[in-house]
């Protein structure tokens, strides 16, 4: 669900579910994290985005930590649900991977503002709260994993290195192409990187 940053008074909270005002929390917090750095961003600030009382924020949270936990897996999902259209049709294998990342890619530059913050979110978390750190790459490469093996179902091949070792490499390419995109802007560049990338772990699979 998309949500906006309309606001909403006291009378309408009590008609809202808990999973719900956490998730309006979540998104208020990307958009104020974003705009403002992950440093700036408290919880006076993010709820006043969601339109909603300061009291609602511990209602729903234990912790800023657990906020920002959510805010890396619902930037994660948003990316993976950008790829996942991509990942259809008869092409071949390859095809299929390189449109699975230039997909990836279209997301990224559309809305580059939650993927700079994702590098912001490592840092203070590594300084903060290196638990979540993990948690966060944890997540990315539970994700690169899932891409994986969607690729090998839908297409019937089988991966000849571990899916381990390619979530890791897929996770050191993304990573690198869009941090560098974010420093230089060099689109181009950064599509002929994962054009080549996607022929590179094409050949990493044979048909089943």
């Amino acid at each position: 669900m998309t949500w906006t940053s309309a606001f909403l008074s006291l009378d309408d909270m009590p008609r809202m579910s808990a999973d719900d005002r956490r998730e309006l929390l979540v998104q208020a917090a990307i958009r104020v994290m974003s705009r403002e750095g992950v440093a700036n961003a408290t919880t006076r600030l993010i709820v006043a985005e969601a339109g909603m009382p300061l009291g609602v924020f511990h209602y729903c949270f234990r912790s800023k930590e657990e906020l920002l936990e959510q805010v890396m897996a619902a930037i994660n999902e948003q990316s993976f649900e950008a790829v996942m259209p991509a990942l259809q049709g008869n092409e071949s294998f390859e095809q299929i991977i390189q449109g699975g990342l230039r997909a990836y890619w279209a997301h990224v530059v559309r809305d580059p503002a939650p993927h700079q913050l994702t590098y912001e979110l490592t840092q203070y978390a590594l300084r903060s709260a290196p638990e979540s750190a993990i948690k966060q790459y944890d997540a990315y490469l539970d994700l690169n994993r899932k891409f994986l093996t969607v690729l090998t179902e839908i297409t019937g091949h089988e991966w000849t290195v571990p899916v381990e070792s390619l979530a890791r490499y897929l996770l050191a390419v993304i990573e690198g192409v869009t941090f560098q995109w974010l420093v230089d802007a060099d689109n181009d560049a950064a599509l002929a990187v994962l054009e080549e990338f996607g022929r590179h772990i094409a050949g990493c699979a044979k048909p089943r």
